[in-house]
């Protein structure tokens, strides 16, 4: 019953908040033109070859549809750039790509990776991204590719066997930054000011001090998040409240505030932030253990992170990732390993509307929206 309500709720995108979220003299049935949205990918986006419009999704069929990616590897990093390009990452260091809307995917692993796990993803194009691999000590890497994935050249190898990188985002092409579970006893930022080429770790004296047991969750690449210029947020958990923390500056001062979300406990906490402005932000999360209960699995803010209230109807079990429907205030997508859910009210109710398992979803400012996860799943939002 709880599927059927869901796939309802993803049938009105169109003619419900989706239309209502347009300048009021564009057509109803008009593909939505690119504009600025939450993303952590501020760079440019490569048009659709086959725009999607989002009547289009009007029919009690939308959903996700499975893609062959060829890979058996687990992709907790993904960029989409468009309906027809996008980016996954995962593990035994594989990173493939696509151009042509899923049909096809290039491996273009960077030589030598095997051993590593990629676990996010930062696509400034259809040529030029940023991947991150997680690790304690030097397993923590950042390769940067100019070529759509031909070739690799890393530009960090984390020193510092306390250092363990869960996530990055990009603020624009040339700044970014990465986010590392506490080192004597706060988070650690690496800071790079020419697209991910060089890295620098940020003073720690702005950084407000960790929980004990505090640490971030590199299961989406959606633990860091930016929007805008100057704005970061970090999501935490594993120690007695799961907290969200909030830059104004690229990361050299921060703030913090305590969520809703499931807390007290190594495997419980916000596992993923998304943000559709500097002011409105979603978080996802609860207990990653199988079978176990997340109640409160969701919260929103409506003041930029300051404080979270927790969502009336939250999705029915832990979820690892999340983003807005482009140009939509209200619409916005969850994953993780049970099932995926749809907020039609800016994350207070969620439906669900699909039982497949994903672990991360990101959508491009031409509607396309991508998930993937486990086996190699990776699935585009279709009619």
């Amino acid at each position: 019953m709880v599927l059927t309500a869901g796939v309802a709720a993803l049938a009105t995108l169109a003619a419900g908040p989706v239309a209502m979220a347009r300048p009021a003299n564009a057509p109803t049935d008009a593909t939505v033109s690119p504009t600025s949205s939450e993303s952590t990918h501020t760079p440019a986006h490569t048009p659709a070859r086959d725009p999607l419009s989002a009547a289009s999704l009007t029919t009690a069929h939308a959903g996700w549809r499975l893609k062959d990616s060829g890979s058996t590897a687990r992709f907790r990093g993904l960029a989409a750039v468009s309906r027809t390009t996008a980016w996954v990452a995962g593990t035994a260091g594989t990173v493939l790509r696509t151009h042509d809307g899923g049909r096809h995917w290039s491996n273009i692993s960077p030589p030598g990776a095997g051993a590593l796990e990629f676990r996010d993803i930062e696509a400034f194009d259809a040529r030029r991204a940023v991947v991150l691999a997680i690790g304690e000590g030097a397993a923590s890497r950042v390769f940067r590719t100019d070529d759509a994935g031909a070739t690799w050249t890393e530009s960090f190898r984390n020193p510092d066997p306390q250092a363990f990188y869960d996530c990055l985002t990009f603020f624009d092409r040339r700044h970014g930054i990465a986010l590392s579970d506490p080192v004597d006893g706060k988070y650690r930022i690496l800071s790079t000011r020419d697209g991910g080429r060089s890295w620098r770790v940020l003073p720690s004296a702005g950084m407000p001090p960790a929980q004990q047991g505090e640490a971030a969750f590199a299961a989406s690449g959606q633990c860091l998040v930016s929007s805008g210029s100057r704005d970061a947020w970090i999501a935490t958990g594993g120690a007695a409240t799961s907290r969200v923390l909030h830059t104004t500056d690229r990361g050299r001062t921060w703030s913090v505030a305590d969520t809703p979300l499931p807390a007290g406990d190594p495997a419980r906490g916000v596992f993923a932030l998304a943000v559709r402005d500097r002011g409105h932000a979603l978080a996802v999360g609860g207990d990653y253990r199988p079978g176990r209960p997340s109640p409160h699995a969701a919260a929103v803010s409506d003041d930029a992170g300051t404080t979270w209230t927790p969502a009336a109807e939250p999705p029915t079990a832990y979820r690892s990732g999340a983003a807005w429907f482009p140009h939509s205030r209200r619409l916005a997508l969850a994953v993780g390993p049970t099932g995926s859910d749809l907020t039609l009210d800016g994350g207070r109710t969620w439906h669900t509307f699909d039982n497949g398992s994903y672990d991360t979803v990101d959508c491009a400012p031409d509607l396309g929206c991508w998930a993937a996860g486990e086996q190699g799943r990776i699935a585009r939002l279709e009619p």
